[in-house]
């Protein structure tokens, strides 16, 4: 609430949760204002840290993965929940039909979400090596066919673009199969946000 009327403000959600690679650390959530979305908040709030960050694909952070930085860049590690509602979007506005290249797509993509679910609580060292066995090879074939279905439909389509986000952003959005700290999406951040919400509706 402002002065006059509302105004549309930032609040900021940094999680820390490392049970799903059975890590003994507690979790941990830090909330911050700000009354607008720049790219100097996050740089400012992670000033003197680093590791790795799950989160979306906003251009803000950017910041935090140069190779320049100190003490030194961020890893981007972007989220497969962001990247699959893309598709939802349209499979949804397309009532939902089997086969539909959307429908493909999500398909693909749950077969991520599968070994996701018979990783979770495991060591890191087990979710890698899982994952390398098991979804590196999905997520190869998940990139021929969306390069693949690329070239059939139209540039400005919602399909492309929905595909666009995820070719454009292929390194961060497979970084997790390396590195079994972390996760195939974000979800821990949005439940901590939606937890706020719901407390303060």
């Amino acid at each position: 609430l402002a002065r006059g009327g509302t105004k549309t403000a930032r609040l900021w959600t940094y999680v820390r949760d490392d049970r799903p690679f059975a890590g003994t650390a507690p979790p941990a959530v830090v909330f911050r204002f700000s009354r607008d979305r720049a790219g100097a908040h996050p740089t400012g709030h992670l000033m003197g840290r680093s590791g790795i960050l799950q989160a979306d694909a906003y251009a803000g952070y950017n910041e935090l993965y140069r190779g320049d930085r100190k003490p030194g860049p961020v890893l981007s590690a972007l989220c497969w929940s962001h990247a699959r509602r893309k598709l939802w979007d349209i499979h949804v506005k397309q009532h939902r039909l089997p086969g539909t290249l959307a429908h493909q797509g999500l398909v693909r993509i749950g077969e991520v979400f599968k070994v996701e679910a018979e990783v979770n609580g495991r060591s890191a060292l087990r979710r890698r090596r899982m994952r390398q066995a098991r979804t590196a090879p999905v997520l190869a074939e998940l990139k021929v066919w969306m390069n693949e279905t690329l070239a059939q439909v139209s540039a400005k389509s919602p399909m492309a673009l929905a595909i666009g986000y995820s070719l454009s952003n292929w390194t961060a959005l497979t970084n997790f199969v390396g590195d079994g700290r972390i996760d195939a999406h974000n979800n821990t951040a949005e439940r901590a946000l939606r937890g706020v919400v719901m407390a303060c509706s």
